[in-house]
């Protein structure tokens, strides 16, 4: 494994500060409350060595060695509230009582205020990442799988969520805990207390070592844990075609190879982590031993108490588990390093495609799209459209046809920006739609694709987003215009049905219709078809033409279609060919012509 860098050693600082700038701090109350309490939680717990001090000395001499102000007050009190004779051990007691119940709803309050803002800084990053990948360009969405992107709402938050938790009930209250400890340690013998601590440098070494180590392998985890949710969702999606291709045994070894990889590399974590639990063993066993060694030098020459022996001890011994979480702390915090750097990583991807400052909204007249020597690249080496020019007229129906991976799903995405022009440019009725506000541009057109979205929704919902806050009477109106009435009143909920995730209880023409209904319902000047009817058929595609027929009468229509016949009456026909035109021309003219329409033509006359 390589070595870490000095700049990744680095950068766990940055990242924690940002996180605090950028969330944390807006629960500064919350935190000054918790703060509080684990000041109470810290101060009761640096009691305990104190009063076992105080009850081993009134045991030896029949008095406490000190505190006398205190214990005659509480001996008064005590005396009168139970009318008879109250001795130093019956003061101890009552102050036992006390400490633990203050330290008791102290501890219950820190918990619950800790869990409270920590699932709602929580909750805040989630938000935050979403609404990124929702504004995100497809560019950057589109570059890791749904499983994989959806992986990092889970995964890489519940590490966050674990060190976020533990940064507050160990760094701050284990370690303010901590302190006061050291502090009635330095109160009941500083001498021995720098025995104690003589042993902490040479155990936090190698613990910040592990915790080095443990980042770099989170970091492996948590990525091949977004590739194994990729390749388990993949083959669940893809199970009609395995089982029809025989393909259950491939899947299996690749997803048993992702699965072993996962476990070596958890298997590498948890030995990490578990190497340091042995170090704060030994650590502390050895510090323990040292202390004990001079403890008993002293009282054997009478130069110390029993009290002073068994505080001390119980000191020593409380502040052990503190220390103890504190080096297990660093682990966890690595893991959660990893994790943030992944998503601060995508946070800071700044979206390519913006509206430009002075952006003006869209003014149509004829609504006519130019492409003018438009060009777009996926890579470098991938061209989609190269040096393209097309005029479609407004208020016109032009189809664009050619063989798959010509380019015209690519040229239609470049109208309402899904994707920018690399060179060249495109325009409506003139205006540049890089110099355009995105809301005005997208509101004039509606899109209806092969790649259906429906959203786990009902499908009165589902339609109803082409014009949010539309009439009841408008959504049947469009579901009647795209032929989906019908099947829909025939369902036991109706328009109350939900359509299940991607519209999977619905079949493939009823997702069609539904999206086709909510174009109708958004009545855009702009209509944009890649493949409307692919999925329909023979009779549902009748009547969708039908009603697509309506919908194009008097708008600017960009057409896609496979099936050559059912764009014969489009006013313009543009062949494409490796991202170019190469004929253009109304369906007479291309067949007269004998160019590369006609051979489209009587290739699907063939296979017909």
């Amino acid at each position: 494994m390589a070595k870490l860098s000095a700049r990744d050693a680095a950068e766990g600082w940055p990242l924690l500060r940002r996180l605090w700038r950028d969330e944390v701090r807006h629960f500064r109350l919350q935190l000054a409350l918790i703060l509080g309490l684990v000041l109470l939680i810290a101060g009761t717990t640096s009691l305990y060595p104190v009063l076992i001090k105080l009850a081993f000395d009134s045991f030896a001499s029949g008095a406490p060695a000190s505190g006398d102000a205190l214990f005659s007050v509480l001996r008064r009190w005590l005396a009168a509230a139970t009318g008879g004779s109250v001795g130093p051990i019956h003061v101890i007691a009552v102050l036992v009582v006390i400490v633990t119940s203050i330290k008791g709803f102290s501890l219950l309050g820190q918990i619950v205020l800790t869990n409270s803002v920590v699932s709602r800084v929580e909750a805040r990053m989630q938000a935050r990442l979403y609404g990124h990948l929702v504004d995100a360009d497809l560019a950057q969405t589109q570059r890791e799988s749904p499983a994989t992107t959806t992986q990092r709402f889970t995964t890489d938050f519940a590490y966050v969520r674990e060190a976020l938790t533990r940064i507050i009930n160990i760094a701050v209250r284990d370690g303010i805990t901590a302190i006061g400890l050291f502090g009635a340690m330095l109160w009941i013998d500083w001498q021995l207390t720098l025995v104690a601590i003589v042993i902490v440098p040479f155990v936090a070494g190698p613990i910040i070592a592990i915790g080095k180590k443990l980042r770099r392998v989170a970091t492996s985890h948590q990525e091949q844990s977004g590739l194994m949710a990729a390749l388990v969702s993949e083959s669940l999606q893809g199970a009609r075609a395995s089982k029809a291709d025989q393909l259950e045994a491939y899947l299996k070894a690749r997803a048993n190879a992702a699965f072993d990889m996962i476990r070596k590399l958890r298997m590498k974590a948890i030995n990490a982590r578990g190497r340091v639990e042995p170090l704060l063993e030994v650590g502390g066993g050895i510090a323990v031993a040292a202390v004990l060694f001079v403890i008993g030098l002293r009282v054997s020459s009478g130069a110390g108490t029993i009290g002073d022996f068994t505080g001390y001890v119980t000191a020593l011994l409380l502040a052990a588990q503190p220390l103890r979480s504190m080096g297990n702390l660093n682990a966890i915090v690595q893991e959660a390093l990893a994790a943030l750097k992944r998503y601060y990583a995508t946070l800071d991807e700044a979206p390519q495609i913006v509206e430009r400052p002075g952006a003006a909204d869209l003014v149509l007249a004829a609504a006519g799209i130019r492409f003018d020597k438009a060009s777009f690249r996926y890579r470098d080496d991938q061209p989609a459209v190269t040096d393209l020019s097309l005029d479609a007229p407004g208020g016109k129906v032009t189809a664009l046809v050619g063989r798959s991976g010509s380019g015209k799903s690519t040229l239609l995405a470049l109208v309402p920006r899904l994707y920018d022009v690399t060179g060249g440019s495109v325009s409506i009725d003139g205006q540049d739609v890089r110099d355009l506000t995105l809301h005005s541009l997208r509101a004039r057109i509606a899109v209806v694709s092969q790649d259906i979205i429906l959203f786990d929704d009902t499908i009165r919902a589902n339609i109803a987003f082409g014009r949010p806050g539309a009439s009841e009477a408008d959504i049947v109106a469009a579901a009647e215009a795209a032929a989906a009435h019908r099947f829909v009143t025939e369902l036991p909920d109706g328009y109350n049905t939900r359509v299940g995730d991607r519209g999977s209880r619905l079949s493939g023409g009823e997702r069609q219709r539904i999206a086709l209904a909510r174009a109708i319902l958004k009545d855009a000047p702009i209509l944009l078809l890649d493949e409307a009817t692919s999925a329909l058929d023979a009779e549902s595609e009748r009547l969708v033409q039908d009603a697509l027929a309506r919908l194009m009468k008097g708008r600017t229509t960009l057409v896609i279609a496979h099936r050559l016949s059912t764009v014969r009456d489009a006013d313009q026909i543009a062949v494409m060919e490796q991202g170019r035109v190469v004929e253009i021309g109304n369906h007479d003219t291309l067949m007269a012509a004998g160019g590369a329409y006609a051979r489209l033509h009587r290739l699907q006359v063939l296979e017909d």
